[in-house]
């Protein structure tokens, strides 16, 4: 009789190979006294275990993963007593749990209830406070659980922080609406844009008359039969079934909340190219995300903690990541870059994964606060770094601003001329200085004068542009003064208005000289006195959020920001 035996192939081979790696990296390698203090059991749906799912100690950094059978083995610190609660979650799933564990070595199991995967966009939005709704759905409003309003709690939980917001604002705020509108804060509105035929092209836009008529430019004035696409980032919810169709003019309740809570916990994914690590061009806001909405009877809130047990919720890692802002801080309008805050941390050094300083690092850090839901609702105490604050940091913050950059003044006599040198260095903020509109730009203001107060004769250097506002200085005109300006100026390719606010029009960029992370500019002014004797200077940096004639034009009453300011005293030597 013949035998015969077959040799395994290197596939079969390679198979048990891989079993037995991941079977030993998640099995749980506990020392003795961890195994004394430690609870298992099994992670599991309705089909049967779970393999990598995370069990955690609820509220703690404590956890582990199951191995490829969903079996666990977690391991309590000494430091915590029992009894304690455990939670699971993994991809695909809301957060299961919790369950009470009162002794060790207990045979748990936790079993997970799959989300929707699929978008419902017939989805009624929940308000984020009980004041605008008169439904039923006022007993299912965000603040009535994460507001502190009326608590006794001594701090602000997120909906408090929201309301204060410019995310909350970005439906009604009036810079927004008198840019889209063409209007002044008053309502009264400039004349449409009149048009005349060029032969090679047909009808082309022509410059604005600036006369008592005339209260500033406006996408309407430019495209009177079209929404546009403004929408898609200031009024989401009005946008996101039909993004080239909202009227920013028209929302009501709900859709005038703005980038609201809800609408921010139902995004699921943002579509990045995958060449370019940004959105598409021409798709802000709601055309560059995915979301996941519930059907009727459910619902659904992607966080991003993944122990938010019992309810409804899952954890979203792309709600810690950079990423999740791209789709509404970057724009490209007729192939031109126009704002571009994420691609600009993209580009610099804090993108680098192992610096892990994102977005939400610096616009939403941890203010200390230990609970995010009010305790009576079955909000739990949590590590302050934990919970981050929906007060988003940004130009609406004067500290913020304050602690952007760093600026270095040196100065001396060499004869009667005294040498200032100026370097401002973006040596704190991942993106450039100013970023995002390109309507914002940052004013770097020099000034020498005698014991007098007089000032003394300013002989070479740069000088501030006539957009910086001609007229009275006390009034913020500081046109042709020793200085500089950091911005993105844009002009308009028809009518050559430069620089233009209208940048929903075919634009092209004259120059951007703005500070990217980590970079630096240094300038040098020259100026003299008759006689060598003390001299101060004045040095600051200012912030400012339009350009002077157009605030003035609109109506808008945001005065400049103090960024930085230096005064020292230079003696002849």
């Amino acid at each position: 009789m013949k035998t015969s035996s077959k040799k395994l192939s290197w596939p079969v081979i390679a198979g048990f190979v891989s079993l037995i790696v991941f079977t030993f990296l998640s099995e749980p390698h506990l020392t003795a006294s961890e195994k004394e203090r430690s609870v298992s059991g099994i992670v599991k749906n309705k089909s049967g275990p779970i393999a990598n799912a995370v069990v955690r100690i609820q509220t703690k950094e404590f956890f582990c993963t199951t191995d490829i059978s969903g079996r666990f083995t977690l391991a309590v610190p000494a430091q915590l007593k029992l009894p304690i609660k455990i939670t699971a979650w993994s991809k695909g799933f809301y957060c299961g749990g919790p369950v009470e564990v009162s002794s060790f070595h207990q045979n748990l199991e936790i079993e997970l209830t799959a989300h929707p995967n699929v978008d419902n966009k017939g989805y009624g939005w929940l308000p984020s406070t009980s004041s605008i709704q008169k439904t039923q759905k006022e007993k299912q409003a965000c603040s009535n659980c994460h507001s502190s309003k009326n608590s006794t709690l001594e701090y602000p939980l997120p909906v408090d922080e929201w309301i204060k917001d410019a995310h909350s604002q970005s439906a009604t705020n009036p810079r927004f609406l008198t840019m889209y509108n063409g209007t002044d804060t008053k309502g009264r509105s400039s004349p449409v844009t009149r048009y005349a035929h060029e032969r090679d092209y047909g009808s082309i836009p022509l410059p604005a008359v600036k006369d008592e008529t005339y209260f500033g430019p406006g996408y309407k004035l430019d495209f009177p039969a079209s929404q546009g696409n403004c929408g898609c980032c200031h009024t989401p919810l009005a946008a996101i079934n039909t993004p080239y169709e909202a009227d920013p003019n028209n929302v009501t309740d709900l859709e005038a909340e703005g980038i609201s809570c809800d609408f921010c916990h139902k995004i699921w994914e943002v579509r990045l190219d995958p060449f370019t690590k940004l959105p598409y061009p021409n798709a802000p806001g709601v055309l560059s995300y995915n979301f996941l909405r519930p059907p009727p009877g459910q619902h659904f809130f992607a966080g991003p903690l993944d122990d938010v047990a019992p309810g409804q919720d899952t954890y979203l890692p792309l709600q810690k990541e950079s990423a999740f802002c791209a789709g509404c801080h970057f724009g490209v309008f007729w192939d031109t870059v126009i704002y571009n805050s994420y691609g600009e941390w993209l580009a610099s050094p804090y993108s680098d994964p192992k610096n892990t300083q994102t977005c939400q690092s610096c616009h939403m850090p941890s203010k200390g606060y230990r609970h995010f839901a009010l305790p009576q609702k079955g909000g739990l105490e949590r590590n302050p770094a934990q919970i981050l604050t929906h007060k988003m940091t940004g130009v609406m913050d004067r500290e913020l601003l304050s602690s952007s950059v760093t600026m270095q003044v040196d100065a001396k006599f060499i004869g009667r001329i005294i040498k200032i040198d100026v370097t401002v260095v973006n040596d704190q903020t991942g993106h450039h200085v100013p970023t995002g509109s390109p309507l914002r730009h940052v004013i770097l203001l020099v000034r020498a004068e005698d014991k007098s107060r007089r000032a003394i004769t300013f002989r070479k250097g740069p000088s501030l542009p006539d957009w910086c506002g001609i007229g009275d200085i006390s009034q913020g005109c500081y046109a042709g003064l020793p200085g500089k300006v950091f911005a993105k100026v844009l002009e308009e390719k028809w009518t050559r208005v430069s620089p233009t606010a209208s940048y929903w029009n075919p634009v092209r960029i004259v120059s951007d000289n703005r500070l990217a992370a980590f970079s630096k500019d240094t300038s040098t002014y020259y100026f003299s006195t008759r006689a060598p004797r003390p001299v101060t200077i004045d040095v600051s940096l200012l912030y400012r959020r339009a350009y002077l004639d157009l605030m003035r034009t609109k109506g808008w009453d945001n005065p400049d920001i103090l960024m930085e300011k230096q005064r020292l005293t230079v003696k002849p030597e």
